[in-house]
């Protein structure tokens, strides 16, 4: 038996997976983010952004967000090790999440681009854990509330999102996740 030496604690997360066409494969955007995110090497808050509106061309915005670079260089080679995300780049951004009991709303100012996610339409809380897969390759458990309504602005402007049933953590697409933990 091994012991746990990869993993990274979070409270306040506001975590979504979206296409922005109906025929997408993939998600072309990913706003995974907490309001205070602790590792080994500290807290800060914290996340991983994608948002590519072409899907055919680079993502204008990918990485790993973090108000603290050591924290945002700990996730790729410590948590997403063997993923597609492994060598994502760490960006520096500024990050403000509020929850209460009927919405959540969070900012990322990252690389010239804001990205507003809002939730509402929330389920009850219910626990969750979740075994390492080929992605995610990491153990989940926490608290997660399903959000069945979501909206995403992008420097101001409204963003037609789908929002898939499963996102990249294997549950709904669209969470408030009042804490948890990723462990290796």
């Amino acid at each position: 038996m091994s012991n746990v030496s990869k993993w990274m604690s979070w409270e306040g997360g506001i975590d979504l997976v979206a296409v922005t066409s109906p025929g997408l494969q993939m998600p072309n955007v990913i706003v995974h983010l907490g309001r205070m995110v602790n590792t080994p090497v500290g807290n800060a808050p914290s996340g991983m952004i994608l948002w590519q509106p072409d899907p055919n061309a680079m993502p204008a915005v990918m990485g790993f967000v973090s108000t603290n670079p050591e924290v945002g260089k700990y996730f790729g080679p410590n948590i997403f090790a063997g993923t597609p995300f492994e060598a994502a780049p760490v960006l520096h951004a500024k990050i403000d999440i509020q929850i209460s009991a009927d919405k959540a709303l969070s900012i990322c100012e990252v690389g010239g681009y804001t990205f507003e996610v809002g939730m509402s339409d929330f389920s009850d809380p219910y626990l969750i854990d979740r075994k390492p897969s080929a992605m995610p390759p990491f153990y989940q458990q926490g608290v997660e509330i399903h959000a069945r309504k979501v909206s995403l602005k992008i420097n101001g402007e409204e963003i037609n999102i789908i929002v898939p049933p499963v996102g990249i953590t294997g549950g709904p697409a669209s969470v408030v996740s009042p804490n948890g933990v990723y462990a290796r």
